[in-house]
């Protein structure tokens, strides 16, 4: 068994820590570009920055996804050579309270598994409220690259088991309603396939319908799978496995993004993103907030 440094597979830029390269077999699956380019906290009401109809998304619009990160450094982690990535978020950003410290390590391999290549990135966050601004402050941290492992400009044809359909269901500015439900034509632990249009969901799936349990640090709980996809035109595998209780699964319906940089031009279904997370919203309900309420002196 082998495996190799990031630079064979992966490429990552400092902007938002970004998945710039991720190479399967030699074929990079990620989207990206050659280049960067109320419920109330601390007792009193924050004004978002709203970046989303009346909504705050992506953490408004200049949040962390286009900063510039502190690395990467290569550093020893829990026993294993990771790449790390800081961020440090000052009081008042985006409308955002306390002065937090974001840490993020990828560890990267390629390894052969009985004469198979297996290429594996796993990555952890932390965040720490470090400022004495405030004594507790909302986080939600994620990833968003965008997956495609077909051959085509878009993801149809790619075969998807996902592990749950309950998801959150929405109104129409996109804010859970508080009911979970079956996602509509999308079954569970059952093979479809995505065509050219359908299915199409934007939406928040819960792994861990028991909000109650859910704790502001989640990596002792057991890394659960969230979805399986295969190609027979690339013959990629591709899973994607976490500690969080839920992950919104977008199939792009909305990307719409013009050549540039040598790049094509890529629109609607042209990659997919797979966002490992707490409950979407859950700062502005009372049954969920406890799970992105970071207060001093814990670790999210």
């Amino acid at each position: 068994m082998s495996s190799t440094k990031a630079s064979d597979a992966f490429k990552f830029l400092p902007q938002g820590g970004i998945i710039q390269e991720f190479k399967v077999g030699g074929k990079n699956i990620v989207l990206g570009f050659p280049s960067a380019a109320s419920y109330n906290l601390n007792g009193k009401s924050y004004k978002l920055t709203a970046n989303n109809g009346p909504n705050t998304l992506h953490g408004g619009v200049e949040g962390w996804g286009k900063k510039e990160f502190v690395g990467p450094t290569w550093v020893e982690r829990n026993g294993r050579e990771a790449l790390l990535f800081k961020y440090l978020s000052k009081d008042g950003d985006e409308g955002f309270p306390g002065t937090v410290e974001l840490r993020m390590w990828y560890i990267t391999g390629v390894e052969k598994d009985n004469g198979v290549e297996k290429t594996s990135l796993e990555i952890e966050y932390e965040v720490e409220l470090v400022g004495d601004e405030v004594e507790e402050t909302a986080v939600g941290v994620t990833n968003h690259s965008y997956f495609n492992i077909s051959d085509g400009p878009t993801l149809e044809g790619t075969k998807v088991n996902i592990s749950t359909n309950l998801h959150q269901v929405t109104d129409d500015n996109d804010i859970p309603t508080g009911e979970i439900k079956p996602f509509p034509g999308i079954p569970a632990n059952e093979d479809f396939t995505l065509g050219p249009k359908e299915p199409n969901p934007d939406h928040c799936f819960i792994l861990n319908d028991n909000p109650a349990s859910v704790k502001i640090d989640t990596r002792k709980e057991p890394m659960r799978k969230l979805i399986t996809l295969y190609h027979p035109g690339t013959k990629i595998h591709f899973e994607a496995l976490s500690t969080e209780p839920a992950f919104q699964f977008y199939c792009g319906r909305f990307i719409d993004v013009p050549e540039m940089d040598g790049m094509p031009a890529r629109g609607p279904r042209s990659g997919m993103c797979i966002e490992a997370s707490r409950y979407v919203n859950a700062i502005n309900d009372e049954k969920l907030r406890h799970m992105v309420v970071l207060k001093k002196g814990q670790t999210f």
